[in-house]
Parts: structure tokens; sequence; C-alpha cells
């Protein structure tokens, strides 16, 4: 029979895959307590928890949950870096100095990545950055085509304006323009 502690901490751990957008999976080694501290510092910084989780917790609610591709790393001492946005890049960087947390692989908006996918993740620029490039492109297209139709009815309106001119310096606006006088030969 299963004992309450062990249900309250796989409802625990349910609660927080399911409200996280990015869920990393890290092996973990011995580190000291104050690099810990650190580390979790900086973290939390940019919205990341660190979950420590026994495997005979997790493996369970991973079996019966969308991150059941992540069971394969969970073989030895792991922990969970959850957040509800998805700060890889900044995840990245705070694991850059702890080398004994090793990143084994992600789940970041319901997609399983390694930890290469993880760092090309990371480098993607950011939604706001896609969108004004997005929005530029689509505004350059019907500026383009405004002055293309623009131009027509200016070009109409120079040759308008000089038929008009050369109207008014013969004199009179029915008569076309004189010629000058040919010599007549024999």
């Amino acid at each position: 029979q299963e004992d309450g502690y062990a249900r309250l901490l796989r409802r625990q751990v349910q609660e927080v895959l399911g409200s996280s957008r990015m869920v990393a999976v890290c092996q973990y080694n011995s580190l000291p307590d104050e690099d810990m501290v650190t580390m979790r510092h900086y973290l939390r910084k940019h919205n990341i928890e660190v979950k420590f989780v026994l495997n005979e917790i997790v493996r369970p609610v991973l079996a019966q949950s969308k991150y059941r591709n992540l069971l394969p790393l969970f073989v030895c001492r792991n922990l969970l870096l959850v957040s509800p946005e998805s700060p890889a890049r900044e995840m990245l960087r705070v694991l850059k100095g702890v080398p004994q947390v090793n990143l084994l692989g992600a789940c970041i908006d319901d997609t399983i990545l390694s930890r290469q996918g993880v760092e090309s993740f990371a480098r993607l620029p950011s939604l706001e950055l896609c969108q004004g490039q997005t929005v530029a492109a689509l505004s350059l297209l019907p500026s383009h085509t405004s002055s293309l139709l623009q131009r027509g009815p200016l070009l109409l309106t120079a040759l308008l304006d000089e038929h008009i001119r050369r109207l008014q310096d013969t004199g009179s606006p029915g008569e076309p323009p004189q010629e000058p006088p040919q010599e007549q030969g024999t």
C-alpha cells in the first residue's frame, strides 16, 4: 500500500509539471551548500525554481504525463529546473558556472529537447524581435505598392501640366501649335 507522503510528493510534482512551460532535467553531483544557494538565487532571479526529486517519485508521474519521453534521463541523482516561462538562455548562463550540475535535456513549450536543442533554442531571437521584424517586412510591401500606384497619377499630372503649358504658349486652346512656315520650292 502506497503511503500518504509519497502520494503528496507525486501530487506536488504533477502540479509543478502542469504549471511549467520549461522543465529541464539535470544530473546533480555533490555541490557545496553555499554554491547551491548561489545557484538557486541566480536561477530564481530569472523565475526558475530548483526542485529536488526522487526517481521513485517522479518516474510514475512522468509515465502518465506528456513528459514521458524524459524518463530515460532519470537514471541517477537528478534535479528539475522549472519555470512558467522559457528562459533557456539565462538558465544556460547560470549552469555554465556550476560544473556539478549537468543539463541532460528539457521540455520547453511542449517540445522535448536534448542539451544541444536547448542551446539552439537559447540562441533564437526573442519573440518580440521576431514580431517586429515580421511587422516591418509586412509593412514594406504595402508601402512599396502604394508608391508604385502613386507614380502613375503623378506622371499623368506632369504630362497634363506640360500639355496645358504648351497650349497656353500658342495662345488659343482649340488650335494646335503653329509650325513655322516652310519655303515652297519650284
